[in-house]
């Protein structure tokens, strides 16, 4: 392989005219600024080249060989020879076909990618590209590196015929082995990304991104307003479009592109076998050591709207936070976060319910009662923290899954009973931690856990005891006396088993010192991770079975006579 080079860009006009807004640039600004305006911030198209300039360590990227393909395989002539056409985007461009596959580093780790260029036959994905992409992640599987897809594209090459659309199928496949390799695999989306590519690989990725106003579909705006006969909405298609529609993971600016791919790449990472042991466990695992509160103020407590949130306690003790969006089936639900980050240094997937503290920020979320979206969310980052190897640390606090209408209509018990099966069946260690309400299925749908904790102020019941007391004592007004029979306080649900133990709070609940209740929750969460993670030689945890069967074990002894096993 030969070291690539990246020409210089060329001659810059001392003044640019952005496309967008016209508003005029100088043009050496425009260049630092990654051809994005200052003024509106529309991202002008990169070509291979510049793109890889961007994202790569200086110095450290090879071009990947690529296997010659049939040239004008069908003798294609429409107004003009396929063949001219090819010779003329070959002068143009600089570049053979339509996609630059190299290998290199980002931040000193190690990446191969296929970047696609727009400037040849618009990206269309044609052999020579679909060889391209599928090199890529061949060299990928073969170096054992994560993957990245830059695409823009307006889909296959009607030129190559059904030759063309064969790439789509042999380019996912060559995504597929890289998840059976448990290899990462990121797709940035950028201005436009459509038909094929769009269908195939460019959205098979683990991690699909995208820039500030890209568009991404299967068909053209101007094909879909034709066929139907309707108006599109505004900003149909675009990232932002598509990321409220949980079918992108987020929008990231094209500045900050770098540095996020360089958290992602973290999670390649691994700790040694000394990890957390300097930490103290502080969690309590014996009922009789704890001032039971009565259970009624637990549970105004476990509500108090001062208690962090699953963002802030991830914002407190974890490195790096990637935030992930979507189901990938067209919603997202604001009610379920989740990401990749590091916690000492060990990648984790973190997954929590997210309420808020004013009114506004409740609504926003729903109260934190998630919809069938967030639980689908929850399961795939689940299934990528399988994939990846990653621990599942989970955030518990929601009065329940949202009862509506639309949550019914969209299988909102199928997409709990769906986690409950996928979290007994994970192959990593996985910790509950339950920060505040713990309500019914909708929290145990992130709670089948090897370790399940519970902070001392929390609670959690198969029902609220409003809803118990409206049902069995016909009166709402006895929530109380219901509260103290469901035993849904920390001390009862240790002493049933149900949890493993308590993590403290401050004096007055965790509302009256944040970061004290945080730190402790991190501190526990560490503890129980250190117990859990596998000896690398053997896959076993330092109870010496595989967290499956161990799991699996652990909710079989439930309600037996003899007790926990």
């Amino acid at each position: 392989m030969t070291t690539t080079t990246t020409a210089p860009p060329a001659q810059q006009p001392s003044w640019v005219s952005c496309g967008h807004c016209r508003s005029l640039v100088y043009g050496k600004r425009y260049q630092r600024l990654l051809r994005v305006c200052p003024e509106c911030g529309a991202h002008a198209r990169l070509d291979a080249p510049a793109r890889v300039a961007q994202l790569f360590d200086a110095g450290s990227v090879e071009e990947l060989p690529v296997a010659a393909t049939a040239h004008n395989p069908l003798d294609f002539v429409d107004q003009r020879p396929y063949a001219e056409r090819l010779q003329q985007a070959r002068h143009t461009t600089g570049r053979t076909d339509a996609v630059l596959a190299v290998r290199g580093r980002i931040e000193g780790r190690p990446l191969t990618a296929a970047v696609m260029d727009f400037r040849f036959f618009g990206g269309s994905l044609g052999v020579a590209a679909g060889e391209a992409v599928t090199t890529a992640a061949e060299t990928a599987l073969r170096d054992r590196t994560p993957l990245l897809l830059v695409t823009a594209s307006g889909g296959a090459r009607m030129q190559e015929g059904a030759l063309s659309l064969m790439q789509m199928a042999k380019t996912s496949n060559a995504l597929a082995q890289l998840d059976e390799a448990g290899l990462l695999t990121v797709t940035l989306v950028t201005d436009p990304t459509y038909g094929g590519v769009a269908a195939s690989f460019a959205t098979l990725s683990d991690v699909v991104v995208a820039e500030p106003g890209a568009r991404m579909g299967f068909a053209g705006p101007r094909v879909i307003e034709q066929t139907i006969r309707q108006r599109l909405p505004d900003g149909f298609q675009t990232a932002e479009f598509l990321r409220d529609r949980g079918l992108v993971d987020d929008v990231w600016e094209r500045g900050e592109i770098r540095a996020r791919l360089a958290r992602l790449l973290a999670v390649t990472d691994r700790p040694g076998p000394g990890w957390g042991e300097s930490e103290t466990d502080p969690v309590v695992r014996d009922s009789q050591l704890l001032d039971q509160l009565p259970a009624w103020e637990c549970v105004q407590l476990s509500r108090e709207a001062g208690r962090p949130t699953a963002l802030e306690h991830i914002g407190y003790w974890l490195d790096g936070f990637v935030e992930l969006h979507g189901d990938r089936a067209g919603e997202e639900c604001p009610a379920v976060v989740g990401g990749i980050g590091t916690l000492d240094g060990l990648p984790i997937m973190a997954i929590g319910h997210q309420k808020g503290h004013t009114t506004a920020e409740l609504v926003a979320r729903n109260f934190g009662m998630p919809s069938p979206a967030g639980y689908r969310k929850a399961a795939r980052l689940m299934r990528l923290a399988a994939k990846l190897r990653l621990p599942v640390v989970t955030l518990i606090d929601t009065p329940g899954a949202y009862p509506g209408l639309t949550a019914e209509e969209r299988g909102q018990s199928v997409a709990i009973a769906e986690n409950l099966r996928l979290m007994g069946s994970l192959p990593v260690p996985v910790v509950a931690v339950v920060t505040g309400e713990g309500g019914s299925g909708g929290a145990l749908a992130l709670g089948v856990a090897d370790r399940v904790l519970i902070c001392a102020n929390a609670t959690y019941s198969v029902i609220s005891p409003e809803g118990c007391a409206a049902i069995l004592w016909k009166n709402a007004a006895e929530a109380a006396v219901a509260a103290d029979e469901l035993a849904l306080d920390a001390a009862s649900l240790l002493r049933l088993g149900v949890v493993d133990g308590v993590i403290p709070e401050p004096e007055g609940g965790g509302h009256t010192d944040t970061t004290a209740l945080s730190d402790a929750v991190r501190r526990a969460v560490v503890a129980a991770l250190r117990e859990l993670r596998p000896a690398p030689e053997t896959g076993q945890t330092d109870e010496g079975q595989g967290p499956v069967a161990a799991r699996r074990r652990r909710f079989r002894a439930f309600g037996l006579a003899e007790g926990r096993p």
